[in-house]
């Protein structure tokens, strides 16, 4: 069976903004499923106060407005053996930031790429086994992609978990 492509987004609206509206129920059930991303539907349904079937019909809904993107695992880094954490900065070379994403994309233990305003071009987060493994990755690997003109590593101590965005 072929599988079907999401739906484009919505074009912008007359305010310019181009985000599905979502209403109270719809971020209650983004909260619950943001929290336990496996939680069956009729426990959604009785978190959230509605009918099993309006629970299910929302969760598609937002699937296939590609509001929700998909369930994921929360994985301790320290426990899987990534005890060691930096943010590492980058300056690029003008007009060189697809070709230098695809590159770093390709790149183990970087977890995380923001592409920024600033005084610099390229915020990381990498996770690593130690501090020997970093400065591999940062010194050989993404320095070696061609672009990449500076980097600036920040050595992460401690992490505390955010509490999720109000949507």
């Amino acid at each position: 069976m072929d599988q079907l492509s999401p739906e484009p987004p919505p074009p912008p609206g007359p305010d310019g903004r181009s985000a599905v509206p979502l209403d109270d129920l719809d971020r209650a059930i983004i909260r619950e499923l943001r929290a336990d991303g496996r939680i069956s539907m009729r426990a959604l349904a009785e978190r959230v106060s509605v009918s099993r079937s309006n629970a299910y019909t929302r969760v598609e809904r937002l699937i296939a407005e590609g509001v929700v993107t998909g369930f994921t695992a929360q994985v301790d880094p320290v426990r899987a053996g990534l005890g060691t954490a930096a943010y590492v900065l980058v300056n690029i070379e003008q007009n060189s930031w697809r070709k230098v994403a695809a590159q770093l994309g390709k790149v183990a233990h970087i977890e995380h790429m923001a592409f920024v305003g600033g005084d610099v071009d390229l915020v990381m987060l990498v996770r690593t086994p130690d501090n020997a493994s970093l400065r591999d990755v940062v010194l050989a690997r993404i320095h070696a992609v061609e672009g990449v003109r500076a980097t600036r590593t920040w050595l992460i101590f401690d992490e505390t978990p955010a509490a999720p965005a109000d949507l």
